[in-house]
């Protein structure tokens, strides 16, 4: 089975989410680094509100769905949007997409496809911060 390692550093998210989404319904192992530092582009105020409204649905016992506030679970998230995760052939593309923090030491030296083309815009560490309230 091929592994395709992406670092995430400056990659526009959705971009990355659906990259990552289609290689994954192609059969491919994707690992996704550095989650916390793929952007979110458009106006920051309009973002933050976007995702805190989605957290807001599902969070402190009410129903609805759950949304994450980490940044690898946002990205991961994202693909899913991007994926029939409940049938067969999605639910098992799904599996196949995994997301870290930063580099694992078992990635440290293995080759990576570097997706950023140095856009501007606010990271998911920013964001993750921002829903947490530590900022």
């Amino acid at each position: 089975m091929e592994k395709i390692i992406i670092d995430a550093e400056n990659a526009v998210l959705g971009r990355l989410a659906s990259y990552a989404a289609k290689q994954a319904l192609l059969g491919k192992e994707v690992v996704i680094l550095n989650s916390e530092k793929a952007i979110i582009t458009g106006h920051v105020q309009n973002i933050i509100e976007r995702y805190a409204k989605k957290r807001a649905r599902g969070g402190s016992g009410q129903a609805g769905p759950l949304f994450p506030s980490e940044p690898e679970k946002i990205l991961k998230r994202t693909a899913r949007g991007m994926l029939s995760y409940r049938k067969g052939r999605g639910k098992q593309a799904y599996r196949k997409i995994k997301c870290y923090v930063s580099i694992p030491k078992e990635f440290e030296n293995a080759k990576m496809l570097k997706s950023g083309k140095g856009k501007k815009g606010m990271t998911l560490e920013y964001l993750s911060k921002m829903l947490r309230g530590g900022i």
